[in-house]
């Protein structure tokens, strides 16, 4: 089990290392000069802002990639998960569940104390430096501190739940289990909109009368209600813009960031709306969600056929047994083993993005949604000339080329 984890996880990491690497040659390349496409809507400055942002966060990204293997290592190999299991041992009864409670609780303030270094440099200089963040300091442990809050009363008791299910249900705990968490998602899908998200940012309804009435409209010839429009003040953390639907079901919400309506015309708040009807209307929230609940039964059979197996533990650095323990080895070891599936996944996301772009030009104008995308790739800095290889790894959306190609054809 050791060379086979070994393997995968040094072999991911290459490859993630390489296509890193390949992006930032890629880029770099082409820094000098703005796609022909492009000429009229991005200028060479906001070009290169955009090529030296994507190689900012790519050397980012390598060291993050480094730090978070090392992390794996000193978990498994290292030894760490068995120190922190002895450590809780020596105040909670190892057989008990509130060891494997604790137990979390240390991995997971331990993780957030590895990765925080990591982080503030990014928000606050990364971020900074190319005029993108807006938290401060306060509003980061802010965050932090409702973060935790939420973690713990929402997170502690399905956590309990799930360890109880683990030792309660025999040999088939693994079918409660997943039952368990995906109800929950589907849950939190509902809950999260209406009272998490609203601890976080403020969230007022659309007042600009004209656009509200527009996208009544768009709604109400797309045959699609929403519980409202609002308005989400995302700048209060960064300069980023977006639109997104939330909530499911009756629950679904509209929301602009302040920022995107600060950039867009009408026309392209309503084009960019269609595409996000889209998705609702082509179902792909319902196939991410059906899909999310086969793959994660799959794994939670993989995992129910590990945890009985010795090799499983000794072959990742841990001695004890212990319903926490099976969890956490588990989740080391989805990354680099599901790796594979990251390309497959993105040409699915990709497949989708197509889809609801055409569910816009259907709704909407061609050229309201391409000048709306081309001032979204300015101003959030968003590489035009990505490589490849890369964009076909990882990206969830169709390179911009190709994107607005797409549009121009259809206008």
């Amino acid at each position: 089990m050791t060379a086979l984890f070994l393997s995968a996880l040094l072999l991911s990491s290459g490859i993630r290392l390489w296509l890193s690497l390949r992006q930032a040659a890629h880029v770099r390349g082409h820094r000098d000069a703005v796609p022909v496409e492009f000429a009229g809507g991005i200028d060479l400055a906001s070009h290169q802002k955009a090529a030296d942002y994507t190689l900012a966060k790519g050397r980012h990204g390598r060291f993050d990639l480094a730090w978070g293997l090392v992390w794996v290592l000193l978990l498994t190999l290292g030894g760490g998960l068995q120190l922190m299991h002895d450590t809780v041992s020596t105040v909670f009864d190892p057989t008990g569940l509130w060891h494997g409670i604790a137990l979390f609780g240390l991995l997971s303030v331990s993780g957030f104390l590895w990765e925080l270094p990591g982080s503030l440099y990014y928000t606050f200089s990364l971020e900074a430096r190319f005029g993108f963040n807006k938290t401060t300091a306060a509003l980061f442990l802010s965050d932090l501190a409702k973060s935790t809050l939420i973690s713990v009363l929402i997170g502690a008791p399905l956590l309990w739940c799930v360890l109880w299910l683990m030792r309660s249900m025999g040999a088939h705990w693994w079918i409660w289990t997943w039952g368990v968490l995906i109800a929950f998602n589907l849950a939190a899908m509902v809950i999260y909109p209406v009272f998490i998200a609203p601890l976080f940012n403020k969230f007022e309804p659309l007042k600009d009368e004209a656009l509200a009435a527009r996208v009544t409209q768009l709604l109400s010839r797309c045959g699609f209600r929403a519980k409202g429009l609002f308005v989400m003040d995302g700048s209060r953390r960064s300069g980023h813009g977006n639109a997104y639907f939330t909530g499911f079901g009756a629950a679904k919400r509209i929301v602009f960031y302040d920022t995107l309506l600060e950039t867009l015309n009408p026309d392209e708040v309503e084009a960019v709306l269609a595409h996000e009807l889209g998705h609702f209307k082509h179902r792909h929230i319902v196939q991410r969600v059906a899909v999310f609940a086969l793959l994660s039964f799959i794994l939670f059979a993989l995992l129910g056929w590990l945890g009985q197996q010795d090799a499983f533990f000794n072959g990742l650095g841990v001695s004890s047994r212990s319903e926490a323990l099976t969890l956490i080895l588990f989740s080391l070891l989805l990354a680099p083993f599901t790796f594979p599936l990251t390309p497959l996944m993105s040409y699915w996301s990709r497949k989708h993005e197509f889809e609801a772009d055409a569910y816009a030009v259907a709704h909407a104008r061609a050229d309201d949604l391409v000048s709306a995308l081309v001032k979204l790739y300015r101003d959030n800095a968003s590489t035009l000339t990505p490589d490849p290889l890369h964009s076909l790894f990882y990206d969830s959306h169709p390179p911009a080329a190709i994107r607005i190609a797409h549009l121009k054809a259809a206008a």
